[in-house]
């Protein structure tokens, strides 16, 4: 849990004449990350204190600023965390101590998420509040699921209904019959845990039992699940697809129209959950494109980078870079570190003039032309073999080259290029370490069959992933995981630790192993 903020870190804020604070009762959207409002990031990231509830996505968390509170406050069928009541007096508690409070709710607050009592008890306290509207569930998830809730040839009504309501009312307010002459669209929220009453009372109230019916779980999650039927066996369709909350049924004629319109569950990778071992801040990228493609990513990156246990032989080399003939890059950090300590001794790009600059490939290239670097060697083939290869074409007997890069790294480069008859300086520009795991969790993820495929994009990748389990039963587990890996070192750093590989793209980029992966998916 993150501490709160001191009292010399407040953000400005809207503060009322008592000088109390702000609740901001927010929208979390439907379950997808992505379909958070600009508003609800805003709020987020000035917030002092995140309370939140049981169905939001904890990536929303990170939105919050660095020293925010996090509050759990999450309510599910039999287990609640607090009361209405208690999170009441907390977010007014909160409030009255100066703090700006960020209510994160899931869906729309003011849709069946009890918004509106919130912010009753807010303004009795005298808190000043705001709503910031969420993309709602009833919309959304029907939409993922390819239902349009109106359509001019199927329906020009919608209706949205608990589908649970207070257990504590001695009577519905639900009007049956109403709901079920009605020739609209039904949307049911809360409702797969009560589908049989739902289903046997508008049949009872005159709905006719064949009506088209949709019940879809973890609506616009990687997850989600979609099943169709009728009024009559919906019920047991939903039993034995063992469907579970939360749900959203839809009951109408635009149900027929998902076979036309269903592109979510439709996309290449969708229900495949694919662990990406990247280091973080390189893995944005290509997670982005496994999304798009339907893939649920979980990221455990095996390797965390950091600067280098002493900047003495970068800071050397910088000092010197005019008898370098040529400085070779194989990573976006050996551009990082390298760049970011030049700086450090108020030099740039125009001090690398006369110097030949190679890269392993493009993403590396883009580094340097972010920063005002043309690099004048790409190799074909994104691998130290490719430069050298590509080096080939130059005179570089008695020609100095200096390695940016970390200590623990194949020898293959420096050896070759000093068969070629030049002078190698192979520099600590960062270091790559094993982050630390909770293994109880890394251990359910395989032991539950979680994970469809493992992706390497490099050696060390590999051998720090496989040393996270080193010595745990869970690794017959993992051995039997498909593996895919970003080119040829990689794969056969990993078929040597026992794994057996799957995927190698021919060409050694975040993307074409992205597109590699699909190709063997559809081909099964």
């Amino acid at each position: 849990m993150k501490s709160p903020k001191s009292s010399n870190d407040k953000k400005p804020r809207s503060l009322n004449k008592s000088n109390k604070g702000i609740v901001y009762l927010i929208g979390g959207g439907p379950g997808s990350p992505d379909l958070i409002t600009v508003k609800a990031k805003e709020c987020l990231h000035k917030a002092d204190v995140i309370v939140y509830d049981y169905l939001i996505d904890e990536s929303l968390l990170s939105l919050g600023g660095k020293d925010a509170e996090l509050l759990y406050v999450g309510k599910k069928s039999g287990q609640h965390t607090m009361s209405q009541q208690e999170i009441n007096k907390l977010l007014i508690a909160k409030a009255e101590q100066g703090l700006a409070v960020a209510r994160l709710k899931g869906g729309d607050p003011f849709i069946f998420g009890r918004g509106g009592e919130e912010a009753m008890e807010l303004a009795e306290a005298g808190i000043q509040f705001e709503i910031v509207p969420g993309v709602t569930s009833a919309v959304a998830v029907p939409a993922y699921a390819g239902i349009p809730l109106t359509h001019r040839d199927h329906s020009s009504t919608v209706c949205f209904i608990t589908g649970h309501e207070d257990p504590t009312k001695e009577t519905s307010n639900i009007n049956w019959d109403s709901l079920a002459q009605s020739p609209g669209t039904l949307v049911f929220l809360m409702g797969i845990g009560n589908l049989g009453n739902i289903t046997r009372k508008l049949i009872h109230s005159g709905r006719p039992a064949h009506s088209p019916v949709a019940v879809i779980s973890n609506g616009t999650t990687p997850n989600q699940k979609t099943v169709t039927g009728t009024l009559e066996n919906i019920e047991q369709k939903a039993k034995d697809a063992n469907l579970t909350p939360p749900g959203v049924i839809v009951v109408g004629d635009v149900v027929g129209l998902r076979g036309h319109l269903n592109w979510f569950e439709t996309r290449p990778l969708f229900g495949k959950n694919i662990l990406v071992t990247r280091p973080e801040d390189q893995a944005a990228g290509f997670v982005s494109i496994l999304s798009g493609l339907g893939a649920r990513c979980v990221q455990i990156p095996a390797i965390r980078i950091m600067p280098p246990t002493t900047w003495k032989e970068l800071d050397r080399a910088i000092a010197g870079l005019s008898v370098y003939d040529w400085i070779l890059f194989t990573s976006i950090n050996g551009v990082k570190y390298f760049f970011g300590r030049l700086q450090v001794f108020k030099k740039d790009a125009r001090h690398l003039s006369g110097i030949k600059i190679g890269v392993i490939g493009p993403k590396t290239a883009q580094a340097l032309l972010d920063r005002g670097v043309i690099p004048d060697l790409i190799p074909d083939k994104y691998s130290a073999e490719g430069i050298v290869e590509a080096l080939h074409q130059y005179p570089l007997t008695g020609q100095r080259v200096l390695l940016p890069r970390p200590v623990i790294a194949r020898d293959y480069l420096p050896e070759e290029l000093k068969t070629l008859r030049a002078k190698v300086d192979v520099v600590e520009a960062y270091q790559t370490v094993q982050p630390e795991y909770d293994q109880n969790q890394l251990d359910d993820l395989f032991k539950k069959g979680a994970i469809d495929m493992v992706t390497f994009t490099s050696s060390s990748t590999v051998d720090n992933f496989l040393g996270l389990f080193e010595g745990k039963s869970v690794g017959k587990e993992i051995s039997k995981i498909l593996v895919a890996c970003i080119g040829p070192i990689t794969a056969r750093r990993a078929t040597e630790k026992g794994l057996t590989v799957t995927v190698v793209p021919d060409e050694y980029t975040g993307d074409a192993l992205a597109r590699a992966i699909v190709e063997f998916y559809q081909t099964l």
